[in-house]
């Protein structure tokens, strides 16, 4: 296999520094966007590691003027978008580095996204034009840098927050709150603790496979999807069994690039239950994302057979579209991921509320098998009770 230790630059969906130790660049990425004072949007739990330190050391070596903004939560809410754009604004910047997880980059971009803007954020969820009521010329530009393979919100348009006053996730959207520049660097994704490496490479996962499975056509997500499953089902058990694996954590690295690039044909059942399972009870998107998976694909069986046959072909895997399924429950079951959301704290009570909420989400839409109540109450159940036939 050839080694991945190499430096490549990429302008699809945006420009992407690809490669370890990329993140020298940060300096030199933000003059390519324009951005002379930034903001550094991270979380509390970064801020606390040197990694951070460094990133700061690098700016301020360029004679970047930034500030730093914390106060992200690992499922955010709606009040701290609103408290990094007061952060924004009272520091006089000019531009956001997003560094850190899905949930990092996320409000990192709505924070550029919103500081402009004369609505709130609530005016602008992922749901016909809403966009379009956007001033697009007063969005802030951004410099994202991932320090986790899962997400791919780096390479994204759209940012995830929970809505306090209806308790459930919601997702804003603009063309424009896609970065201007890209730092992926395998290296900093070196000392994420084992469960988070697993959750959020499941998430990877879990978006080029609804993405593949979506109906419609476009073929190029669908290469993307393959390619971007192929390299997850291959490499995070690499990843958790040796974490200095610097080749495996870039393609993996890659991955999650390739599911955020793919899903905009479309997401499906698990992302429009996980949505509101990790609202309720603040599980991790990715892991819960992980439990539902294989009850998700055995309740679309029917409509995405073919897909799947494909993929497992594609994959090395033995049996066809069962096959693939109920490789995924073994493949999860190594790394470590319950097999119940009972598991993750989830009420398996709540299965007409999840449903009813599940229904609201953007991704039912693009589900292969139209998502009923009555089919989103059954996949909840199944997943409360490890209800599973795949599984042997």
């Amino acid at each position: 296999m050839t080694s991945t230790r190499v430096v490549s630059d990429w302008s699809f969906p945006t420009a992407v520094r690809f490669g370890a130790g990329r993140i020298a660049e940060v300096a030199d990425a933000c003059g390519a966007a324009g951005i002379t004072r930034p903001l550094v949007v991270t979380d509390p739990g970064l801020a606390e590691l040197p990694l951070l330190d460094r990133l700061r050391q690098l700016l301020d070596d360029a004679g970047l003027l930034h500030g730093v903004f914390t106060d992200v939560r690992s499922n955010p809410l709606g009040r701290d978008v609103e408290a990094g754009v007061d952060a924004f604004r009272e520091g006089d910047h000019d531009g956001v580095v997003s560094f850190g997880g899905g949930s990092a980059l996320d409000v990192g971009k709505l924070v550029a996204f919103l500081v402009g803007q004369t609505r709130p954020l609530w005016d602008f969820e992922d749901l016909g034009d809403n966009w379009t009521r956007a001033d697009a010329s007063a969005i802030a530009p951004v410099v994202a840098i991932p320090t986790t393979a899962g997400t791919g919100s780096e390479v994204g348009r759209a940012g995830v927050v929970i809505n306090e006053s209806e308790g459930r996730k919601f997702v804003a959207f603009h063309p424009g709150m896609l970065a201007k520049v890209v730092i992926c660097d395998p290296e900093v994704t070196l000392g994420l603790p084992r469960d988070l490496t697993v959750g959020t490479g499941i998430d990877a996962l879990s978006h080029s496979l609804e993405a593949l499975c979506a109906p419609g056509y476009h073929p190029m997500a669908d290469g993307i999807a393959a390619e971007g499953c192929r390299l997850v089902i291959q490499h995070l058990p690499r990843v958790a069994a040796d974490p200095g694996d610097i080749d495996s954590r870039a393609h993996m690295m890659a991955a999650a690039a390739m599911g955020a690039v793919a899903f905009q044909k479309g997401l499906g059942a698990i992302h429009a239950l996980s949505h509101p399972v990790s609202a309720r009870w603040h599980t991790h998107h990715g892991m819960t994302n992980a439990v539902l998976m294989p009850y998700v694909l055995e309740a679309n069986a029917t409509e995405i057979a073919e897909r799947l046959d494909r993929l497992a072909t594609y994959c090395d895997i033995d049996g066809g579209a069962r096959g693939l399924v109920a490789h995924i429950v073994g493949w999860r079951d190594s790394l470590g991921v319950p097999h119940t959301l009972v598991e993750l704290g989830a009420d398996p009570d709540a299965a007409d509320d999840v449903a009813a909420d599940s229904l609201r989400e953007p991704p039912a839409l693009g589900n292969p098998r139209r998502l009923t109540h009555e089919l989103a109450r059954d996949i909840y159940v199944a997943a409360c009770t490890g209800e599973l036939h795949a599984s042997g």
